[in-house]
């Protein structure tokens, strides 16, 4: 099910958002609230493996369009999030053997729908986000995604590097781009693949890189030293794609 992108404001609002099933990407909190409205909310939202985060009543007021948070803000997902098997049901339907792309720490969600709209385009199967510093699937991810978040399932998981161990043991391999690994060209892109990008600041976090089977990196010969995400995952999704149609 699809729903439009919200902000539920207010203690009975969003415990009821919970309890209907509503996929809550965000909950804030106000910092040392203990009543027993918030716990019930607490307790739901740890139910449903929701990241809470605790912040001070100026930030609630900046989140709120109406004044009435009564120290308790949550956003719902635009669109609805699939899960990881879902997408290798996906590719065994196809008879094509898995392409998953697996995002470490995108939090900008233009960059984020740029990537789903490249995963569609390049056969990708689904795209994989953590639950923590990772942009939701809001608006502005479904419009930067040109429609492509319509056709390409999106999975969020708790730990990205225990969902890559989990995969191993159903015959994927990983491949993560790191400007330090071998140059793209030289290793064999094919099989059950799962593509692993960072953010440009920080690139993959080191459990996740270390999860990963090899790393990849880009020719580049200019005067700065990365690529915007978004581009790095084209780049190197079209290299997975030029090596499947050459097999």
């Amino acid at each position: 099910m699809r729903y439009k992108e919200q902000t539920i404001e207010g203690r009975n609002a969003v415990l009821e958002a919970f309890r209907s099933g509503k996929t809550i990407d965000k909950l804030y909190i106000l910092d040392g609230c203990q009543d027993g409205s918030i716990s019930n909310i607490k307790r739901e939202a740890r139910r449903q493996d929701t990241i809470i985060n605790f912040v001070t009543k100026e930030r609630l007021d900046q989140l709120s369009s109406t004044g009435h948070h009564q120290g308790v803000i949550a956003q719902a997902a635009a669109y609805s999030y699939a899960t990881v098997e879902e997408m290798l049901e996906t590719a065994r339907e196809k008879g094509e053997d898995p392409f998953l792309i697996l995002l470490d720490n995108i939090e900008d969600p233009h960059n984020l729908g740029a990537i789903i709209r490249t995963a569609n385009l390049a056969g990708a199967h689904g795209v994989i986000i953590p639950k923590r510093r990772a942009a939701g699937l809001t608006a502005v991810v479904a419009r930067a995604s040109a429609g492509a978040l319509n056709y390409t399932p999106v999975a969020k998981v708790t730990n990205l590097t225990a969902a890559i161990k989990e995969l191993k043991e159903k015959g994927l391999w990983f491949v993560c781009a790191d400007m330090g690994g071998e140059t793209m060209y030289e290793l064999k892109l094919t099989g059950p693949i799962g593509l692993v990008i960072g953010n440009e600041g920080e690139g993959v976090s080191r459990l996740v890189r270390e999860a990963c089977d090899f790393t990849a990196s880009i020719p580049m010969k200019g005067n700065i030293d990365s690529l915007n995400a978004s581009v790095a995952a084209g780049v190197l999704a079209y290299e997975i794609v030029r090596q499947r149609m050459k097999e």
